[in-house]
């Protein structure tokens, strides 16, 4: 059975994000496994670390959410499936995900749908949209938090037959790992980021977009530099605006506000995240809204530091609360200004120990062996 299963992945675009890299790795699992694997994307910048040898990549404009196209897609998906005899499409977005069903429901192939985020609904018609995730013969969800938001706001839409289940999404344990990177790229990343090690690093990464909480995050950089009396630490601010040139103008003015432009750095972009996590003393998720896995969390534990998160959404359930990390009340920069003190008191045995407990966490229940495994039991389950 396994050497017939031929699973096509559809993602809008390959780029580094959660979705994405769980894409990447689930499509070279399936080649280790004598399986045979399929992504169809419009491009992406994770495309050129595919093994084509090993896995077929075609180019679809899958990132468009024009009905029209939409349309165009399920037809050459359809001739896809039908050419390369397909067992199973598996669908990672909305807009992609109704070109599978179409394709799915006339080829009479198993349909997979991972459910990666909680999509915003105003509207009855919105919502429709979004449904489409749920119409699949096996529903995926990256996290119990998302399992839940399933159930309670699209049970209308849920056929109880069907299979819906929790698959945690993975990390690289071999990436981030500490023990792979050297002092001399370490210097390399601070000479570039022009931070001499001087004084603690605390790291913000995600993009520049106002729910990932950067205003609160330097609000709380504030108050820990009015209780401690000066400037104890360097801050980075790590991730692109994205064309959110209006909002990345306001964060930098709330710096100069708190005259702290000689503390805190604003990088567009950092090629190696691990090392990034290597030359940091202490990483920041300040989302105030439910991050639906929690990727941060769980990089930032898997490299042995000590990580501070919103108490909401994935996160509560990738961090273990005072033994692999802290969690901060949600919106509360107070609060998450107290967490910070709290961490910066703490002596290196400690944060050793904290350090250790995080790693071993993500590797027992986290990590991306796991999650391939898992999804591939499940597409055998399916077919079976």
């Amino acid at each position: 059975m396994t050497s017939n299963l031929k699973v096509l992945q559809v993602i809008p675009k390959l780029g580094y994000g959660g979705a994405e890299t769980g894409c990447y790795d689930i499509a070279h699992y399936l080649t280790e496994n004598n399986c045979e694997s399929f992504i169809v994307t419009s491009g992406g910048e994770l495309l050129k670390f595919v093994d084509k040898k090993k896995v077929k990549v075609i180019r679809l404009p899958v990132n468009s959410k024009n009905p029209l196209l939409i349309f165009f897609n399920s037809l050459v998906l359809i001739g896809i499936i039908l050419y390369n005899n397909i067992s199973i499409v598996h669908a990672r977005s909305r807009a992609p995900a109704w070109s599978c069903y179409l394709a799915t429901m006339i080829t009479g192939r198993k349909f997979v749908t991972t459910f990666h985020g909680t999509y915003n609904f105003g509207n009855k018609f919105k919502k429709f949209y979004n449904s489409v995730m749920v119409k699949s013969d096996l529903i995926i969800a990256g996290s119990n938090f998302i399992f839940f938001h399933i159930k309670e706001n699209y049970s209308k839409y849920f056929d109880v037959k069907k299979r819906l289940l929790v698959i945690f999404r993975g990390i690289n344990v071999d990436y981030f790992d500490p023990t792979t990177k050297l002092e001399s790229e370490e210097k390399e990343l601070l000479r570039k980021w022009e931070i001499e090690k001087d004084k603690k690093i605390i790291l913000l990464p995600g993009r520049l977009t106002s729910w990932k909480g950067q205003e609160l995050f330097i609000d709380a950089i504030n108050l820990v530099n009015i209780e401690l009396g000066y400037e104890a630490f360097y801050v980075v601010i790590l991730g692109n605006d994205q064309g959110r040139d209006l909002y990345k103008k306001k964060l930098i003015r709330l710096t100069e506000q708190f005259r702290m432009n000689k503390q805190i750095r604003f990088i567009d972009h950092c090629k190696d995240m691990a090392l990034a996590y290597k030359i940091s003393d202490i990483i920041v998720s300040a989302s105030t809204e439910p991050e639906a896995f929690g990727r941060v969390a769980a990089e930032a534990q898997s490299m042995e530091k000590p990580i501070i998160a919103s108490n909401i959404g994935g996160s509560n359930e990738t961090v273990i609360d005072e033994k692999t990390g802290f969690l901060f009340e949600s919106n509360n920069s107070k609060s998450l200004s107290q967490k910070i003190l709290k961490i910066l008191s703490m002596d290196e045995a400690a944060l050793k120990l904290l350090g250790k407990a995080g790693r071993k966490n993500i590797i027992q229940k986290f990590n991306v062996e796991k999650m391939c495994f898992s999804t591939y039991s499940e597409y055998k389950r399916i077919l079976n």
